[in-house]
């Protein structure tokens, strides 16, 4: 893939300008601790899920390994934009390389196309857990589980390729000025000297099909799901039932609600800051919300947390204990 500063693309054009929020320097502080405060408790909420999955030999099931991986893949989303955001905020230049731009762009993107993949998967998985819970087994085995696995991370990583490739061999002579916190395709597309309607239609149609039927999948799944709960002859294999796809129902709409309205509602790029918004929304406030829904509502999950919560509580106080050298 070549996103080099060189070549097609203008030579003026060496690095872009994030914009971000124009707002005054104290402003520009009080966002950074803010979003560092989020950054710091999406990575360790996430990497609790990780930790319980992992270590607790009753969470090695499908649906918790498909948890795990749709933790581990939050925790790189984030990373894959709020790190140059929070440098941007204290930064004079806020300035990114040509091609950390485009890096940046592509992984985002193939971050979001790989969740879209990964919540069609645990919708996949909680129709046959409970519409044909006789074949689960033989199903979902897992070794198949795992193929799942992979697929869902490489059809995620090589769904926007394509569109990136074509928008990195567009020509930039400036302005250089992105309109946004990230980089993001709307913007560049805007800022390029040519018109370039191949690389609009690209980027609009993979990022629209993905989002709409994906998102199909996952309603028409848990329709026939709601279906055959209700058909459930004990209200407690109901309410475990409910609350189980509830969760995951909670983060497909929290996730595909923003980025409906931020890729494929035409409307979405006429202001300057509804994108910014539901970016910061999807890329940050998501992430951060996905472990509290499945822990909080997920007795299985929360019971290993808690032990390793008092493992570590634990851990401290023999620490804390020791008896400290004296310096002579």
């Amino acid at each position: 893939m070549n996103i080099s500063g060189s070549g097609s693309h203008s030579e003026s054009v060496s690095e872009f300008i994030l914009l971000g929020f124009p707002c005054s320097r104290e402003i520009q502080v009080i966002l950074f601790i803010l979003f560092s405060f989020i950054y710091l408790l999406t990575l360790m909420g996430n990497g609790a899920i990780i930790y319980a999955v992992c270590w607790d030999q009753h969470l090695h099931t499908p649906m918790y390994m498909l948890l795990g991986n749709f933790a581990f893949l939050d925790i790189w989303y984030v990373n894959s934009t709020v790190p140059n955001a929070l440098v941007n905020f204290l930064s004079e230049t806020k300035a990114i390389s040509f091609t950390g731009c485009f890096l940046q762009l592509y992984f985002s993107f193939s971050m979001g196309s790989t969740e879209c993949f990964f919540l069609s998967a645990t919708a996949f998985d909680r129709y046959f857990a409970i519409c044909h819970p006789l074949h689960y087994a033989t199903i979902m085995t897992e070794q198949h589980c795992f193929n799942l696995v992979i697929s869902c991370w490489m059809c995620g990583f090589l769904w926007y390729l394509v569109p990136v490739i074509l928008i990195s061999q567009l020509p930039f002579c400036g302005p250089n000025a992105i309109d946004h916190f990230v980089c993001d395709s709307g913007p560049l597309l805007t800022i390029s000297c040519a018109p370039a309607p191949m690389s609009k239609l690209a980027s609009y149609t993979l990022s629209s099909l993905i989002i709409l039927l994906s998102f199909l999948f996952i309603l028409s799944s848990y329709a026939l799901v709601l279906l055959a709960v209700l058909r459930l002859p004990l209200a407690a294999s109901r309410h475990k039932a409910f609350s189980t796809c509830g969760s995951h129902l909670t983060v497909v709409l929290l996730f595909y609600g923003t980025i409906m309205v931020m890729h494929v509602s035409p409307g979405s790029r006429h202001s300057t800051l509804m994108p910014k918004i539901m970016t910061l929304f999807y890329a940050m406030v998501t992430p951060l919300f996905n472990p509290l829904i499945y822990s909080l509502r997920n007795k299985e999950m929360k019971n290993p947390l808690w032990k390793g919560l008092e493992k570590f509580k634990i851990s401290l106080k023999v620490f804390s204990s020791r008896p400290r050298r004296s310096v002579e």
